[in-house]
């Protein structure tokens, strides 16, 4: 079926350039990814970064920019950071929550501010970052040490904005969310290099069949569980009232409401993947320090039982970030309002107030749900993986969680698309 659609999809001329464009945008990506950032000794920082499961998780959503520190380094995180920020700032402020109200100029001008404060988080990071690897830089001379980081600095900052600039292009003129596409594609690319690894522990023995056949087990699971949640949804019979305009009788059919049961789709995942990188970040700029000696031992995922306060914040924030981003995108006042406004009820609810009442009520209960699946897929296998011993092979739940929930909903961009062309076509 999926192959069915992308050959269709691929017929049409509007959606062959969306999809050829949306390629091209992933060429330049791992092109970039190759360019590597002046003035750094790589062996040394080899050793630096070693082989943690943080350090192989960010430098698996980057596609091997991190551990590389190419100009890509810090890939798409500061710009998902800045939009937590904005995010929240809009529940909190009024000035921004009525912006936010305005319709395309008030988007227009947060995405402006989220742009802005992509830019200053990308600094912020990237100059830590730097400080954090300075025994690893080759400075010319003593004169040049704080030039260097800055320039260092600065040639990060310009990845992340250039990344920035890819994500919204592919948003606009390609397929799919483009923030989430070049996610996506950082941990496919590293695929190969993952496969590689397992065969090669297990030729010298590090790790036995049942492991391999344990993974892949998981991994089935995963795709199963994750297909199935994001396809679940509650349907809330709608009736519409007779009306009579003029001669003609309009209504009086029955519809529904789909409330699905993970609104947020991966979005929670990404969210609380990229507030959990600054403690490890923050560590690495003080390496010696009892911060970062708490962080490695407490707060950073290494396949032991210390790892469990890591693993736990992490469910939280899925689930708080479930319930965050399914009230920006489904507000039952809204769609209670509109059900009045066209004379539409729900069967035994009064319409307006008892309505919106009954759907949030309904939405946080799907919605607990959603949240604590995506917590357990994510959480889970990656605690199992980290224990029999697959710790070289960051791509456990989190990864395999974004990647299928972005290829579901790219695809299924795709079928909308395709079928607005069908109905197009059978108008005329």
């Amino acid at each position: 079926m999926i192959a069915d659609s992308v050959k269709n999809a691929w017929n049409v001329s509007d959606l062959r350039k969306k999809i050829g464009y949306t390629l091209l945008m992933f060429l330049i990506f791992r092109i970039g990814a190759h360019i590597p950032t002046p003035f750094i000794d790589r062996e040394i920082l080899n050793q630096m970064f070693g082989s943690g499961a943080m350090m192989n998780f960010m430098d698996t959503i980057s596609g091997g920019s991190f551990k590389n520190l190419s100009v890509l380094a810090l890939s798409i995180t500061p710009y998902i950071t800045a939009s937590i920020i904005l995010q929240l700032l809009t529940i909190v402020l009024p000035s921004l929550e009525r912006l936010s109200k305005e319709g395309d100029y008030g988007r227009k001008k947060i995405t402006q501010y989220t742009r802005y404060s992509t830019v200053v988080l990308g600094f912020i990071q990237a100059f830590g970052l730097t400080f954090g690897i300075r025994s690893a830089l080759m400075i010319p001379s003593p004169a040049l040490k704080w030039p260097t980081y800055l320039l260092i600095a600065l040639v990060m900052t310009a990845g992340t904005t250039f990344l920035m600039w890819v994500g919204e292009a592919i948003t606009e003129k390609g397929i799919g969310n483009g923030i989430s596409l070049i996610i996506f594609a950082g941990i496919v690319s590293r695929v190969p290099s993952a496969i590689t690894s397992l065969w090669g522990m297990l030729r010298v023995g590090e790790i036995n069949l049942f492991s391999i056949i344990g993974l892949i087990l998981i991994v089935i699971f995963i795709t199963a569980g994750v297909i199935y949640v994001q396809e679940g949804q509650r349907r809330v019979s709608v009736q519409y009232a007779k009306r009579v305009v003029g001669r003609r009788v309009y209504g009086g059919q029955s519809s529904h409401i789909p409330l699905k049961v993970n609104q947020a789709g991966v979005i929670p995942v990404i969210f609380a993947i990229s507030l959990l990188a600054f403690p490890q970040q923050i560590a690495t700029w003080v390496p010696t320090s009892g911060f970062s000696q708490f962080v490695t031992k407490w707060f950073s995922m290494n396949g032991q039982l210390t790892s469990i306060p890591y693993l736990l914040v992490y469910g939280v924030l899925i689930i708080f970030f479930t319930y965050f981003y399914t009230s920006i995108t489904f507000n039952p006042v809204d769609v209670a309002d509109n059900l009045k406004k066209y004379g539409g009820f729900i069967p035994g609810l009064r319409p307006g107030r008892p309505t919106a009442e009954y759907l949030s009520k309904i939405l946080s209960r799907i919605t607990l749900a959603g949240g604590l699946f995506l917590a357990l897929i994510a959480v889970l296998p990656t605690l199992v993986i980290g224990l029999t011993g697959l710790k070289n092979i960051y791509f456990g739940g989190t990864s395999l969680l974004i990647v299928v929930g972005v290829a579901l909903e790219t695809m299924k961009q795709i079928e909308s698309q395709l079928m607005s062309r069908h109905y197009q076509g059978f108008m005329k």
